[in-house]
């Protein structure tokens, strides 16, 4: 969706530039206009895509993505990333990484340490046997 379509559906002048808080004084506006669950059953398909429609200017919006009608008839989105690199992103998934990292060290040293005790108990219950043979 085009920015310029979004800002129609909500209510806007197509060469707005509304607020971020008005944006959302829009969709709160537009929702209790045209909910699905505010409609008999018979109306509620078409209420749902309105509300879909108003749901995907509103994230439009305020994301500040664009959105394309693709050629198959559905509306794509424009992903954009997070954080970019230049504000320090690799430094957050060396962050992220560690607790994963001490729990896979974790897990293999308790392990490590449960198998040896095994061995060791084995050991002593049958002296003569060796685990390893059949």
């Amino acid at each position: 969706m085009r920015s310029d379509e979004a800002r129609v559906l909500l209510g806007f002048p197509p060469n707005s530039r509304p607020t971020p808080s008005q944006v959302k004084a829009a969709f709160k506006k537009k929702v209790w206009e045209s909910h699905p669950d505010l409609f008999p059953v018979n109306e509620k398909p078409t209420a749902e895509s309105k509300f879909k429609r108003i749901s995907e200017a509103c994230n439009c919006m305020l994301s500040g993505a664009k959105w394309e009608y693709s050629e198959s008839g559905s509306y794509v989105r424009v992903v954009r990333r997070g954080v970019s690199s230049a504000n320090g992103a690799k430094g957050h998934r060396v962050l992220v990484g560690i607790p994963f990292l001490l729990i896979v060290l974790g897990t293999v040293g308790l392990g490590g340490l449960n198998a040896s005790r095994a061995y060791n108990r084995e050991k002593e219950n049958y002296p003569s046997h060796n685990p390893f043979l059949p």
